[in-house]
């Protein structure tokens, strides 16, 4: 009797959908496309829904409604996609004793859902701070071999493919897997170390500018006494073979160089030697 008065009343159909909606939210939850949900059971992981699968089409996971037990189960999300964990102002000493500082980042991908929740204890914040030091370390060990003029140069592959080999094994206890570890910025500490590098580096370009320009200088002074004795050698064969035109060139040459420009005065006897090739045969 109280019942069917109840439910006469709009009041009470109103408690009633909200009890239903209540029942069926603490039944059913949705997971994403771009998540992976651990169903954990009294802290123990039960099931995975939507896992990360490569190769897999976009769609074809198992994304959508789940349905747990109410009060019994939980969800613990994870994402499916490419996650990355970066690391600043890594200080690392080269080979040659010179600090810098380093930028780095690694990327990568849960692919065990479960593991991860075993390892993390629910807390994704628990996975960072593990593989933040492992990475500075495995920067300090591989980039430490090499000297600071390497270091600021971008062709570290051999370098960085070790670190994230490095990486990637200490991130599978995890359910980790890492696809990349990558600098994404070197540089000298500010102050006098950087001037004091600055200085090198300007002082061994300087050097090499220097060493390039000597051997320039070099080389040009060979190709022009080269030049200049095959000058004398064709000079030398003309003359021997006709006395006369090489006298009458040799003064051809000496006129257009004198006279080219038009603005040459000279104050010559008609008889000069000078202008003897004008006379009749250029002979006296």
């Amino acid at each position: 009797m109280n019942a069917a008065r109840l439910l006469r009343n709009p009041i009470g159909w109103a408690i009633l959908l909200i009890v239903v909606v209540l029942a069926v939210a603490s039944i059913f939850t949705t997971v994403g496309e771009s998540q992976q949900a651990v169903i954990v059971r009294m802290g123990v992981p039960r099931a995975v829904v939507n896992r990360f699968v490569p190769g897999e089409a976009l769609g074809a996971s198992g994304a959508g409604l789940v349905a747990r037990v109410p009060l019994v189960d939980q969800v613990f999300y994870v994402d499916r996609r490419v996650q990355t964990l970066d690391l600043e102002g890594q200080p690392i000493t080269s080979a040659d004793g010179r600090p810098i500082a380093a930028d780095a980042y690694a990327r990568y991908r849960v692919v065990d859902p479960a593991r991860f929740y075993t390892a993390t204890h629910g807390d994704t914040g628990v996975f960072a701070d593990t593989m933040k030091p492992m990475l500075g370390t495995a920067l300090r060990t591989q980039l430490g071999q090499l000297p600071v003029a390497a270091l600021l140069l971008p062709d570290r592959v051999p370098q960085m493919r070790a670190v994230k080999d490095a990486m990637d094994k200490a991130a599978q206890r995890f359910g980790v897997r890492v696809a990349e570890v990558r600098l994404d910025r070197t540089a000298l500490p500010e102050g006098a170390p950087l001037d004091a590098a600055i200085g090198r580096m300007r002082a061994a370009q300087d050097a090499q500018a220097d060493a390039i320009r000597t051997d320039g200088l070099a080389e040009a002074a060979g190709i022009r006494r080269a030049g200049e004795d095959e000058v004398s050698k064709i000079y030398a064969d003309s003359f021997g073979q006709d006395p006369e035109f090489f006298d009458f060139y040799r003064a051809m040459l000496s006129y257009r160089i004198t006279l080219a420009d038009g603005s040459t005065q000279m104050v010559l006897s008609p008889n000069s030697e000078y202008f003897r090739q004008f006379r009749s045969g250029g002979k006296q």
